[in-house]
């Protein structure tokens, strides 16, 4: 172990640039995953005929599919549908949304079916459509109980991000093994300050979902 040639300021400034692209990743998907899953939970939550069961269907096999072969197909397996190679970024961003909204969209629906059914009927009596219902009076409450499991759910994808090293996407992780691919010295000393990394990310995110949990709760 050379934790005196791995920690060089060369060599951090690496790093934090993978760790930049890391959170980009991680931003854009996380935006997107949770307006998709938003919708489609909401659909669902509708029962809206055939599409709620098709929606239904959907997300149970995205749910069941390893983030990783989701990853290998897009980058490698869509190609071939669509006659052209994908940007290794838009299929890193293009899979983890996948996968995250259909993640989101279940946390999203278990939220609005938490509120009772009651409050529904109250508000189509006074007047209100069932969209205004939905926006005004089901949804404010939902989030209050949605916004813990959800800030959970992106620290799982945070973490995730690392799987798309498999197709070289320029993220932390990979980073990282180019590093260590110079010198054998430096594998422990950099994946440990790897982990310290995604560790501060993470561990901030957990305390604020428990902060929201004990507001919420």
């Amino acid at each position: 172990m050379d934790f005196a040639g791995a920690f060089t300021a060369s060599n951090f400034m690496f790093l934090l640039e993978g760790f930049g692209v890391t959170l980009k990743i991680a931003l854009i998907s996380i935006v997107l995953s949770f307006l998709i899953g938003g919708v489609v939970a909401i659909l669902r939550y509708a029962k809206i005929p055939v599409v709620s069961q098709l929606l239904a269907i959907v997300v149970d096999i995205i749910r069941n599919l390893p983030l990783l072969l989701i990853i290998l197909f897009i980058y490698l397996g869509l190609p071939e549908v669509l006659g052209y190679s994908l940007d290794i970024t838009f299929a890193a961003i293009t899979a983890l949304t996948v996968f995250e909204s259909a993640m989101i969209s279940e946390v999203v629906r278990s939220g609005l079916n938490s509120i009772e059914k009651g409050q529904i009927e109250a508000g189509r009596s006074s007047g209100l459509s069932y969209i205004q219902t939905l926006w005004h009076i089901i949804l404010p409450q939902a989030l209050r109980r949605m916004v813990p499991p959800i800030v959970s759910q992106f620290i799982s994808l945070l973490k995730d991000t690392s799987l798309a090293v498999v197709i070289a996407l320029p993220e932390l992780t990979h980073h990282a093994q180019i590093i260590n691919a110079r010198n054998t010295h430096y594998v422990i000393p950099i994946f440990l300050l790897v982990m310290v990394m995604y560790f501060a990310v993470n561990f901030a995110l957990s305390l604020l979902a428990r902060r929201l949990e004990l507001k919420t709760g």
